[in-house]
């Protein structure tokens, strides 16, 4: 039995919400074509310690509202709406100087590709040194000597030399860690992170997500992780959203998902990765369709052309986010969800 979504749930750590969206919305505008909503109505909140995930398939409109948070989307063609409330301010309404203040000191991102974020024609040094001489009283011997010792905890070996080198000459792994550095020089209140690992091998991978955990875990840093590898959310996430079409249709703590998917979405996708306890020989079910085979929201699930348990009835105009009575901090956006237990995951 489910009933309509009244309030958030709120964090098991800390004393409240430190940054709290409220029906964010994002539209992109194209002359003489109808407006793209990418982010259409996604509310949820991140406390101080909490690691909130932000899952889907490319498309669903994760780092759109990564970009919508910090106040990195174009000016011109873009229409956004709703609240994105950081200790209480509206970010959507900070004025640019008041945006440029906040961000890299209580607000920082970690963005996807650390070869295209990172200046290849800078040093590191001066990339990490340019962030505590805005945003502190550090002069230049002190900023190096502090991102030096920045290099050192995020795990990179020999840093005064790493400090003078150019962004081609570090690894995948190491060029991720400097630009963690780098989110992390001031250390903010707020950090975002934008696929952190998709580049990286396996090893490298795990290296950097146990660096963010540890982080998390000393500073009490919020933390968005934005990725479409469940293996990810599994490793930090305390609460995940699984996001499509622009809207969040399931939020579950990280083992309540894992154990009992209830959207059909969330358990297409743990059923179409690879498991250590599957048979052997067995093959992966894939999600038929792709991520753009969704119908408007305003005329029914958009999942519907994909699920394998549509009807007539998922054509319920905005439906929305419910929660289940018997588990109050698991909810979602479904018609005909998965029995509880049911979703083999």
């Amino acid at each position: 039995m489910t009933r309509p979504e009244v309030a958030l749930a709120g964090s098991s750590r800390g004393s409240g919400p430190l940054l709290q969206v409220r029906d964010l919305q994002v539209r992109f505008t194209r002359r003489g074509r109808p407006p793209v909503r990418a982010v259409d109505g996604v509310s949820f909140d991140v406390a101080p310690g909490q690691v909130v995930g932000l899952v889907g398939e490319s498309g669903c409109g994760k780092s759109v509202t990564s970009l919508a948070i910090m106040g990195l989307l174009p000016g011109r063609g873009v229409e956004v709406g709703g609240e994105v409330l950081f200790d209480g301010s509206d970010l959507l309404t900070m004025s640019k100087d008041g945006l440029r203040g906040l961000r890299g000191r209580d607000v920082a991102m970690v963005f996807q590709d650390p070869m295209t974020s990172l200046n290849p024609v800078v040093p590191v040094g001066t990339q990490v040194t340019e962030v505590l001489r805005r945003h502190t009283d550090l002069d230049r011997e002190q900023s190096r000597a502090e991102a030096e010792q920045l290099l050192r905890r995020v795990g990179i070996p020999d840093p005064s030399r790493r400090l003078k080198e150019y962004p081609h000459q570090l690894s995948g792994g190491m060029r991720q860690r400097a630009l963690i550095a780098m989110s992390l020089a001031c250390k903010p209140r707020l950090l975002i992170c934008d696929e952190p690992t998709t580049a990286l091998d396996v090893t490298i991978q795990a290296q950097v997500l146990e660096l963010l955990k540890q982080l998390v875990h000393e500073t009490g840093t919020a933390m968005i992780m934005i990725t479409h590898d469940l293996g990810v959310v599994a490793g930090i996430c305390d609460e995940v959203n699984v996001m499509y079409a622009g809207r969040v249709v399931e939020r579950a703590g990280r083992r309540e998902l894992f154990a009992s998917p209830r959207h059909q979405y969330t358990a297409g996708l743990l059923r179409s990765i690879p498991r250590l306890d599957a048979v052997k020989g067995g093959r992966l079910t894939p999600i038929p369709g792709s991520a753009s085979d969704t119908l408007p929201w305003d005329r029914g699930c958009a999942f519907a052309p994909r699920c394998p348990a549509r009807a007539q009835d998922c054509l319920v105009p905005d439906l929305e986010l419910t929660v289940d009575d018997e588990r109050p901090h698991h909810r979602l956006r479904c018609v005909h969800p998965v029995p509880p237990g049911g979703g083999d995951a």
